[in-house]
């Protein structure tokens, strides 16, 4: 999928390790695995040998780390980050992780997700003195760590961590100590594993099958995990509620060779594109998938159908982030900079056009009128997710209901506006099913609220929808 023309994209990945001379390294590999969850920029935060070491910048990890910078970096512990700015914009102090240093020692954070209430935050810690550096909502945890009268930065950094309210996976290195933190209902994927004697830390798994590392478990909503020279320790900071993983990791953000609380990605979208066969079958000639996330999906929208599964569309590897457009014509040509349709595949066909989500419906238009211009005599579309109606407040840069086609659109309404010949979108219940979690299991385990309007934190003080706190599924 095209995030960046698209809009939707993910805030960050961050990793980590404890216990490796090869540290900086070995993050530096990790981060470039994560790199599909963030482009904006990328920083390394090294330590284990008395002092905190970082670098970081604008850019991809090889741009960021291409003048042997990594050589530079030297200690036994790192964390590391890769940044889509959503709170706080962009910009080069907004590049994680954020490194603080005080007489009482330095503190470094990298973070995974969004702080709904860090405006309010803010503002109570600038009243009470509290000067700013960035704009990041990361940075008020570290202002709270650092106004806890607690006496040892463990239960400083717990108390710290229920103020927040949101979507967050840190982590916490000091000159001694690294800390692994999820919020209570476990938005964002975060895996531990390890590599020899050495503890890993990822947001996805794939980044442990680059290094070598092997997966030891899921970090548990509301723990904080210790890592130091005497070893692992784990506490809860927060009670156990149900938890709800953001749903788009399995429909479009996680790698498909990562595992995300033990379901396979790729499994799970070959699943979803089974599951809208059923519901939405079609006499069509070929199937095909827009690049990357919606490729499994049409796979196992083919295999379910019987129609046979093409490559009808081509991503361009070589259009990159910083590619500029000139000109306005070529910024409405956006979409064909990215893809290209393959004429011989189309030509001629009744094409199944696989993709996972509509946001604002502008791709998806462009992506039809690429095909019937490669003489696809019909399109018809067919979407791995329920209709997004409602924005998300935990990481994903949909903020406003109106940049939202279907929060004011029909069915029928949005498959005229992108021109297709007939449009589907999975349903939430097929949603559920596919990636492995029926509604009548004790505990569906997502969030939903932007296809629902159901969030499962507070929204700007007030609770939007239901507060799921039980643990039945609501759809």
């Amino acid at each position: 999928m095209l995030a960046e023309i698209k809009g939707l994209n993910e805030e960050c990945g961050i990793f980590g390790i404890w216990g490796h001379e090869e540290a900086a390294t070995l993050t530096y590999y990790g981060l470039h695995s994560l790199q599909h969850r963030g482009q904006e920029g990328a920083g390394i935060v090294v330590g284990g040998n008395g002092t905190l070491q970082f670098h970081k910048g604008l850019g991809l990890v090889t741009e960021v780390f291409s003048r042997g910078e990594l050589e530079r970096l030297t200690g036994m512990a790192a964390i590391g980050h890769v940044r889509y700015s959503t709170a706080g914009g962009g910009g080069y102090a907004n590049v994680q992780p954020l490194l603080f240093r005080s007489q009482g020692g330095s503190l470094a954070l990298a973070h995974n997700g969004n702080l709904v209430n860090a405006d309010e935050l803010r503002f109570r810690l600038e009243q009470q003195g509290s000067i700013f550096q960035t704009t990041s909502d990361t940075e008020v945890l570290a202002h709270l760590i650092k106004r806890s009268d607690e006496p040892i930065l463990k239960e400083r950094i717990k108390e710290a961590l229920t103020h927040l309210r949101g979507a967050f996976a840190f982590l916490i290195l000091t000159e001694t100590e690294m800390y692994i933190a999820l919020d209570p209902h476990g938005f964002r994927p975060l895996s531990l594993g390890r590599l020899g004697e050495a503890y890993v830390v990822a947001s996805e798994t794939c980044a442990f099958d680059v290094i070598g590392a092997t997966y030891e478990r899921e970090v548990e909503p509301g723990e904080l995990i210790m890592i130091n020279k005497q070893g692992v320790r784990s506490e809860r900071f927060a009670p156990k509620v149900s938890r709800s993983i953001c749903s788009m990791e399995y429909i479009y953000f996680a790698r498909p060779d990562s595992n995300v609380d033990g379901i396979n990605i790729h499994t799970a979208r070959k699943n979803l594109g089974k599951q809208l066969a059923v519901e939405a079958p079609v006499a069509a000639d070929v199937v095909t998938g827009v690049p990357d996330s919606s490729i499994s999906v049409a796979i196992g929208y083919a295999e379910a159908t019987g129609i046979p599964y093409e490559l009808g569309l081509i991503k361009n590897r070589y259009v990159g982030r910083t590619f500029i457009q000139p000109s306005q014509a070529l910024r409405e040509q956006g979409v064909k900079m990215k893809l290209s349709p393959v004429r011989g595949v189309v030509a001629g066909k009744r094409v199944v056009m696989v993709d996972d989500s509509i946001v604002r419906g502008t791709t998806s238009k462009r992506i039809v009128r690429m095909l019937r211009e490669a003489g696809a005599t019909e399109v018809h579309v067919r979407i791995s997710s329920p209709p997004i109606t409602h924005p998300c407040f935990y990481g994903i840069d949909t903020s406003t209901k109106e940049e939202l086609i279907a929060a004011t659109h029909t069915v029928e309404e949005i498959r005229q506006l992108i021109e297709a010949d007939s449009l589907a979108f999975l349903s939430q219940k097929g949603l559920l099913q596919a990636i492995g979690r029926p509604d009548d299991s004790p505990s569906c385990g997502q969030c939903l609220a932007c296809f629902t309007g159901q969030y499962p934190t507070k929204i700007g003080g007030e609770y939007v929808g239901t507060f799921v706190q039980t643990s039945r599924c609501e759809y």
